[in-house]
């Protein structure tokens, strides 16, 4: 996985994430689950 500087921070991140704001939300628990399995699948 590549990383980053974030900004002037000093801090390295990785270059890409899952956006997860709508778990719990608009994904239901089982679709949430799906996500996060092709995710980590998908590498």
């Amino acid at each position: 996985m590549e990383h980053i500087k974030l900004g002037r921070t000093g801090l390295k991140v990785s270059r890409l994430c899952l956006g997860t704001m709508t778990f719990g939300n608009q994904c239901d628990i089982e679709k949430s689950h799906q996500i996060l399995d092709y995710a980590l699948e998908s590498g």
